[in-house]
């Protein structure tokens, strides 16, 4: 009984955590439509940092570097 809702208490702390990298992403996205680069910028980064295994910081590495090549 113990193994599992250690197992239960497992999964849902890592839906949370990809949910939570979902979210970030989505709220860069619509910084950058607000043309809050900065913001968008930084929430990438807090996604890279903080989920780096999520599938959301795959796609924020991606949007770094065109960002940061179109700052050049």
């Amino acid at each position: 009984m113990k193994r599992w809702m250690a197992v239960l208490l497992l999964t849902l702390f890592l839906v949370a955590c990809s949910d939570r990298a979902g979210e970030l992403y989505e709220t860069a996205q619509f910084e950058e439509l607000q043309r809050n680069v900065p913001n968008a910028v930084r929430l990438y980064r807090d996604i890279v940092e903080k989920y780096p295994a999520s599938p959301q910081a795959e796609k924020a590495r991606a949007r770094l570097a065109e960002l940061e090549a179109e700052a050049r």
